[in-house]
């Protein structure tokens, strides 16, 4: 432990392993932030750092296909107050000018 405290205090970079030990030793220390930062010789703000960002992993990309899309037959109704009707049903003109006058009152 003191190697690391001793290796920052030289100027040189602390290697990613030391970093992970000191950002887990803090939550199982049971010091305050302040505390166990002037101790370790680390900011604490560095320290919040290392903690949010120290367990996190990359995204693992996962195989996706693909299909076409479908074209249904019918309709969608968009209204002016963005509501929005789909039907696959087909309308005689004057049944849909029924919907859209209801739709719209």
């Amino acid at each position: 432990m003191w190697a690391m405290h001793d290796s920052a205090e030289n100027g040189e970079m602390r290697s990613k392993e030391e970093i992970r030990e000191i950002a887990k030793g803090f939550t199982k220390s049971g010091m305050a932030r302040r505390q166990y930062c002037a101790k370790h010789g680390v900011a604490m703000t560095t320290l919040d750092y290392w903690r949010r960002v120290g367990g996190k992993q990359k995204p693992k990309l996962l195989p996706v296909a693909i299909e076409e899309a479908r074209s249904l037959a019918g309709f969608a109704l968009v209204l002016a107050n963005g509501r929005r009707i789909e039907s696959s049903w087909n309308f005689v003109a004057a049944d849909l000018e029924k919907l859209i006058g209801v739709a719209e009152s």
